[in-house]
């Protein structure tokens, strides 16, 4: 059976769409820096818009379900790789550490939920409060590192470094979690789990 393409999904197809054009622009000259930034953002609000769209019109699916947080790690992991290739200031340690710390945790967060999927469980591992907390945090300072301008002559970039940091630091708090929450399936497969619940319940912005 095809996937179903409906609006949220097709605007999260056009999220993954946008990376290459993301990518280019970042390199063109020294207005490439905002106005990836400015892509960024945008991606940020469709990640938004899908999930509200999708619940608002009724037309969530298992397809969207999966696609959407893919595409919020592939957009997240490429800025973080950008930022640290274009670094060069005092804070270059502080900002490869957490863009490797916030990585690392997409890739087994990923993999937890999937063993989750295969037991049955997932709703063990599903978004919680302080993974939509970090997602905002998370966008906000990948903004500003992008953009890397003096906005209204306020040098922005330090406290970009410093809500990187913050962020990397509740992903493993998430992260912790996440493992809490799926570490009586993962010991003991045969645990008692509860109902799945549906597809809609993965579009809300968070991870």
């Amino acid at each position: 059976m095809r996937p179903q393409l409906n609006i949220p999904t097709m605007l999260t197809l056009g999220r993954m769409a946008l990376i290459p054009l993301f990518v280019v622009i970042f390199f063109l000259g020294d207005w490439g820096r905002p106005v990836s930034a400015i892509l960024f953002l945008l991606a940020g609000l469709t990640d938004w818009l899908d999930g509200y769209l999708a619940r608002r019109l009724n037309q969530t699916s298992h397809f969207g379900a999966f696609l959407d947080p893919v595409a919020d790690k592939l957009i997240v992991a490429v800025a973080l790789v950008l930022i640290v290739y274009a670094h060069d200031g005092l804070f270059g340690p502080v900002v490869a550490l957490s863009s490797a710390i916030i990585i690392g945790r997409e890739i087994g967060v990923s993999a937890i939920r999937e063993w989750m999927a295969l037991l049955g469980a997932r709703q063990r591992v599903a978004v919680v409060a302080i993974g939509k907390i970090k997602t905002i945090v998370q966008v906000i300072a990948l903004f500003i590192l992008l953009y890397r301008r003096p906005i209204y002559g306020l040098e922005i970039y330090e406290y970009g470094v410093l809500l990187l940091f913050f962020a990397a630091a509740l992903t493993l708090w998430s992260m912790f979690v996440y493992l809490r929450a799926a570490w009586p399936v993962i010991v003991d497969p045969n645990a008692e789990i509860p109902p799945e619940r549906g597809a809609d319940d993965e579009r809300d912005g968070g991870a």
